[in-house]
């Protein structure tokens, strides 16, 4: 697996993580202390931060695979104007 999938899975796996403790903390009751509200807002900035990487690292793969697409159809429409040579 390339670094990139390994830093995808990763990064899914903090913000799943991330979401899940601060359901945790709002569903005990310890959001409601000072401590527990500085944690439930260090786990939505976590969320956050990794969410934003995961955005950044999809919108930069479909870019890729556009530009390869385009890449592909410019070869293919090169190909097809032009014209065969005239075996003798």
């Amino acid at each position: 697996m390339s670094d990139r999938g390994i830093l995808f899975l990763f990064s899914v796996l903090v913000v799943l993580g991330s979401l899940a403790a601060a359901g945790w903390l709002i569903a005990t009751g310890q959001a409601d202390s000072v401590d527990g509200l500085f944690l439930f807002l260090t786990c939505l900035v976590l969320a956050f931060a990794f969410g934003l990487y995961l955005a950044f690292l999809i919108r930069r793969e479909m870019e890729v695979l556009k530009s390869r697409e385009t890449a592909t159809a410019k070869a293919a429409a090169t190909a097809q104007s032009k014209p065969e040579p005239v075996a003798r």
